[in-house]
């Protein structure tokens, strides 16, 4: 059986999510074990892209806790307990740059 991220970032590359980012936060954060970053290159790509780890995580056993951000798709979360995946369009990734921050906080830890 595939493991949450190993699902998630299948999902993401089965539709060609861009720049896919894994990050273990596990001993800098408790809200999750594993951050995966990916782009969209529209707010319909994005979408289709969180629908995607979301059908793949059913067909596994694994319910979704949380989707966030569907109504506008530029910057979607889903949160799957042990992982977290945000989806974004290129310019609120490189605005937020989250995998920057993540980082940073794990060389600190």
């Amino acid at each position: 059986m595939q493991t949450q991220k190993e699902i998630a970032v299948t999902a993401l590359d089965d539709l060609k999510a861009f720049d896919i980012k894994t990050i273990n936060v596990e001993k800098i954060t408790c809200i999750t074990d594993t951050m995966i970053i990916a782009t969209g290159t529209s707010s319909t790509h994005v979408k289709a892209l969180a629908n995607n780890v979301i059908k793949k995580a059913r067909e596994q056993g694994i319910s979704y806790l949380s989707l966030e951000g569907t109504e506008t798709a530029e910057w979607v979360l889903v949160d799957l307990g042990d992982v977290i995946v945000h989806i974004m369009q290129p310019r609120i990734r490189d605005f937020y740059h989250l995998e920057g921050l993540w980082e940073l906080s794990e060389q600190r830890a």
